[in-house]
């Protein structure tokens, strides 16, 4: 609740009857776009997995899921899933994808524990991707290209978004600018990670972070990263200056996924060796997985950035604490 920003004289250029329409034209724009360019194919998900598979996305390791029992099953648990980063992966092989096709699906999800301000809310909706690539695939390059597609996919959405509305000015640069977080840690040393990430954003105006998860020169990692999907050495966020918040914008958290040698290598520092039991990991060890590279893009996040509203509130309808609500209201920030 401390960090709620309120923009000064902001006033939200569309009502909510408007701002309803404009979500629905950002996100088909954008998803059409996004399943062209990486030729993916949508597929239905689960909601839900049970959590003796391994299948749940486990975050940072310390949030809570959201479980309960079913009656008709024995009280059978199963958990609201944090995001299908390891579902995802799965059915591309149950399913019969081939090297160079994909999937991609509408994620949503509950996350308890989060904090929420201006950009975190409970609610979790994201367009969760995946994508088979070879062995060989599995470089940085391959991250590159991928992250540089999504970009231009940004970037054509923003340039729509501005025939559709006059107040949608272009603020995303031509070219995303990458670095790795041991170089911005170089560049900041006496900053916080999210310091960081701010300066340079602020600096470059749109930024692929790459190789998160493991510890840096000062002994901490940049942020927390699940040991079992993304390989540490083979990751990425793409974050953008947003100007109404003068903030740095997370809208994509992507990688190429663990193999078999990464895999064991990072449960082994994350000091939870014992998840290569679980049917998920033990079946990337057995390497009965495709080897894919794939993400999650927040649809809340790109429908307020193209929208310029000041809070996710805005174009999601989830639960806020009753003091954030007031000083919105106060603000003429609309929580829908």
């Amino acid at each position: 609740m401390h960090n709620l920003i309120i923009p000064e004289h902001y006033q939200s250029e569309l009502d909510l009857y408007e701002t309803q329409h404009g979500i629905k034209i950002v996100k088909d724009f954008f998803q059409g776009m996004l399943s062209t360019r990486l030729n993916l194919r949508r597929v239905t998900a689960p909601l839900f997995v049970d959590p003796t598979t391994g299948l749940n996305d486990n975050l940072n390791g310390v949030e809570r899921p959201v479980s309960f029992d079913i009656k008709e099953q024995n009280g059978q648990e199963a958990e609201i899933v944090h995001s299908l980063a390891k579902w995802k992966r799965y059915a591309l092989n149950r399913y019969r994808f081939q090297v160079g096709e994909g999937l991609y699906t509408d994620m949503n999800a509950i996350r308890r524990d989060e904090v929420t301000d201006n950009i975190h809310s409970i609610f979790v909706d994201q367009w969760d991707w995946e994508k088979i690539i070879t062995k060989e695939e599995r470089t940085i390059d391959t991250l590159k290209e991928t992250v540089k597609t999504i970009y231009k996919c940004l970037r054509k959405t923003e340039q729509y978004m501005a025939i559709q509305y006059d107040f949608v000015d272009l603020i995303l640069p031509r070219d995303i600018y990458f670095i790795t977080t041991d170089r911005l840690l170089e560049m900041y040393p006496d900053k916080t990670a999210k310091e960081r990430e701010y300066l340079i954003v602020k600096e470059k105006g749109a930024v692929c972070l790459m190789q998160i998860g493991d510890k840096l020169a000062n002994g901490e990692p940049h942020d927390g990263r699940a040991p079992d999907y993304d390989d540490w050495k083979l990751n990425a966020d793409i974050i953008v200056y947003y100007p109404v918040l003068d903030i740095a914008l997370e809208l994509s958290s992507m990688g190429i996924r663990v193999d078999e040698n990464s895999l064991a290598e990072q449960l082994e520092k994350a000091g939870c060796p014992e998840r290569a039991n679980l049917p998920f990991q033990k079946d990337i060890l057995e390497k009965k997985l495709p080897y894919t590279i794939g993400g999650g893009i927040g649809q809340s996040r790109i429908c307020m950035f193209f929208l310029r509203k000041a809070h996710i509130g805005e174009v999601q309808s989830s639960l806020w604490p009753t003091e954030m609500e007031e000083k919105c209201a106060k603000a003429g920030i609309t929580l829908l």
